[in-house]
């Protein structure tokens, strides 16, 4: 134990009386400081772990996403336990300075700069106050730190928005509150959260159990609870390993919580004596020392009223508990009021009614400790009431700031979204004063738009009469543009309008062509193209018609003739038909004709077919010449290679006439009268 510092007041203890202790609960190896302190002030430490921190189980998440550590729009680390365990399994990390980083107190901030993290180079984000210089001990007492300030700094000093559809990464023990990441996720962040640690409850040694008896049955002590889950490893440890009659002393036990949620789980617990001490070691080192000079003052009167009053106020201000007995029961008796000393009183005679004076006088003094004993009831309970409405205060101030830095952050993101309609709104009026131009100048040159429109119109008419023909199509639209024309009154829209009362007035005069028929026609020569016999087919098959008519007279037996007769007049005959078959003479006109094989005769068919198509295409599409030219074609191949006399040769030839002379009236006239008006027009204009 550390001695206690010279003039400390509590240096002077009395011989053989009982140190006040206080038992630390912090994790092992996090209570160095804390414990120096107290004993320091003259205060026993008795280390009592209710957490122990292990390794996680899996730390592949916790590499994996400190490997890519640049991709994510904001890092959140829970305690500072979070900030060791993940740094130490990145020993090669080198934090990236745009990568901001948000922490809930001062003891991650110093954590951070343990391993060269920190202001200016990186951008480190804390609850108010928490990054200022000797926040760990001379911080403001309405700071909060916790998951709901760091929330309001995050809002303020970072913006929501900016994270909107971004990954951040929260660095945590395994469970723990969701608070924080429901707020971001319902911001729009993509919250990833990885394991750095676990929190295991220890396992306490006989000894330490052996001390903790020893408190309980008597000894001035207090508990500090800096966590809700070491309340309940409290709770759960006691149960175990504590008789129901210690049990209940541990329950009534002064306790120390560095935040309102630790003492609320407390008394949820059933401790009945809590202390809510505020944030930072300098904190819970005055809750501490106060505590310990109430115990004090319970063992030792002391001499003076106020003093012992000044005591239980402090313990009463620092000390908030369930029972109001137990706050009563802890002050000092009353005393009565000091007397300063009379003046020697010389004897003199007595006289009557001396008896009565003394009476009086004790009355007064009886009065006088009764009315003080009241009064110091009534200034206890002010006291109690004040301290509650302090508390209270303190809550309803923190409480504030944080919807104040909320709605400051709303205001914010309005005004971000107020400009953005601003600038919509420029850009509409923008567009508004451009389209108001736009139709301005076309009102201005109506008449510009109307010939252009007419212009394209009449193009239009004009490709479409080319390509099939359609005189009605064409005159419809003509008759549609004069329409329009008649609105104007321009005179180039009546030069305009002359021009195409001419062109309506020479489709009116065009003849009517029936297409379809001639197409009909077509179809049928092209049909009969494989039936049409070629000059060397018949004459080939006259020649085997003859030879049968022969054989079949010859064969025949004549009456009353001789075998050998007969004999001799058939072969004769057959001889005389092979003599005269090696010889004939006809009158061709075209020798080629003669000379095609059965093959080339397949040729020359589907030549007068393609060429037959080919004329039906041209009339469709109404191309004169080469139509006239296919058809031409197509007649002079019938005429070379094909029997004439055939009468299906005739009628495929007089098909071939009629389309040949129905083609004639296919030419149609155009619209370039209408078309050139229109190009004078503007070529003026």
């Amino acid at each position: 134990m550390a001695s206690v510092e010279p003039g400390h007041p509590f240096s002077d203890e009395r011989a053989g009386g009982a140190r006040f202790t206080a038992v630390l609960t912090r994790p092992a190896g996090q209570t160095a400081a804390l414990a120096a302190a107290l004993e320091r002030q003259g205060i026993d430490v008795l280390d009592f772990p209710l957490i122990e921190i292990a390794a996680a189980q899996d730390d592949a998440p916790l590499r994996a996403a400190l490997a890519s550590i640049e991709r994510y729009a904001l890092v959140v680390f829970v305690s500072p336990n979070a900030i060791e365990r993940a740094l130490d399994a990145a020993p090669d990390l080198v934090w990236p300075p745009a990568v901001p980083i948000g922490v809930v107190g001062p003891g991650s901030i110093a954590q951070l700069a343990r391993f060269g993290i920190a202001a200016p180079a990186h951008r480190v984000i804390a609850p108010a106050g928490a990054d200022s210089a000797d926040a760990e001990n001379n911080g403001d007492a309405d700071a909060r730190f916790d998951s709901e300030a760091l929330f309001a700094a995050l809002s303020a000093r970072l913006g929501l928005e900016a994270l909107t559809g971004r990954p951040v990464l929260i660095v945590r023990g395994d469970g723990g509150r969701e608070w924080l990441a429901d707020r971001l996720r319902e911001a729009g962040a993509q919250v990833e959260a990885v394991c750095a640690y676990r929190r295991v409850v220890p396992a306490p040694s006989a000894d330490a159990w052996a001390r903790v008896r020893v408190l309980l049955g008597g000894a001035p002590h207090a508990w500090l609870l800096t966590s809700s889950e070491g309340v309940r490893n409290l709770d759960a440890l006691a149960r175990g390993s504590l008789t129901p009659a210690e049990h209940a002393a541990l329950l009534r036990a002064p306790l120390v919580a560095p935040h309102p949620r630790i003492a609320e789980t407390a008394r949820s617990a059933g401790f009945d004596t809590i202390t809510a001490s505020g944030p930072g070691d300098a904190r819970i080192l005055a809750a501490l020392r106060a505590l310990s000079a109430s115990s004090r003052a319970a063992l030792d009167p002391p001499v003076w009223a106020p003093t012992a009053q000044a005591s239980s106020s402090t313990h009463s201000r620092m000390t908030d508990t369930n029972q109001e007995s137990s706050s009563a029961s802890s002050q000092p008796a009353a005393t009565p009021p000091f007397v300063p000393p009379m003046p020697p009183v010389y004897d003199a005679p007595r006289r009557r009614g001396g008896g009565f004076v003394w009476l009086v006088l004790l009355l007064l003094a009886v009065a006088t400790g009764i009315a003080a004993f009241a009064l110091n009831r009534k200034l206890d309970r002010l006291d109690t009431a004040l301290a509650a409405r302090q508390q209270a205060l303190i809550a309803q101030t923190a409480e504030l700031r944080m919807k104040t830095e909320q709605a400051i952050a709303t205001a914010h993101q309005a005004d971000a979204q107020l400009q953005q309609l601003e600038g919509k709104l420029a850009d509409a009026q923008t567009a508004q004063q451009a389209l108001q131009q736009q139709y301005q100048n076309l009102a201005a040159n109506r008449d510009d738009w109307t010939l252009a429109e007419v212009e394209q119109i009449l193009a239009s008419a004009s490709q479409q009469l080319q390509l099939t023909g359609n005189t009605q199509l064409a005159l419809f639209a003509l008759q549609s543009a004069d329409t329009r024309l008649a609105a104007s009154s321009s005179p180039q829209a009546l030069v305009v309008r002359r021009a195409i009362a001419q062109d309506i007035d020479k489709l009116k005069a065009a003849p009517s062509t029936d297409l379809t028929g001639l197409a009909i026609k077509l179809d049928d020569a092209i049909a009969q193209a494989d039936t049409l016999p070629l000059l060397g087919e018949v004459q080939s098959e006259r020649s085997a018609k003859s030879a049968a008519s022969a054989a079949v007279a010859t064969s025949a037996t004549a009456p009353g003739e001789s075998r050998a007769a007969h004999w001799w007049r058939v072969f004769s005959s057959a001889a005389g038909d092979e003599l005269r078959s090696l010889v004939q003479v006809r009158r061709l006109d075209n020798a080629d004709a003669m000379l095609n094989s059965p093959e080339q005769g397949e040729f020359i068919r589907d030549n007068v077919k393609l060429r037959l198509l080919s004329a039906r295409l041209g009339l469709l599409s109404r191309n004169s010449a080469t139509l006239e030219s296919d058809l031409k074609a197509a007649d002079a191949a019938l005429a070379r290679y094909f029997d004439g006399t055939s009468k299906r040769t005739q009628t495929v030839r007089a098909l071939i006439k009629d389309v040949s002379q129905g083609a004639q009236t296919v030419a149609v006239p155009n619209l370039n009268t209408s078309l050139q008006a229109i190009h004078d027009y503007k070529s003026r204009g």
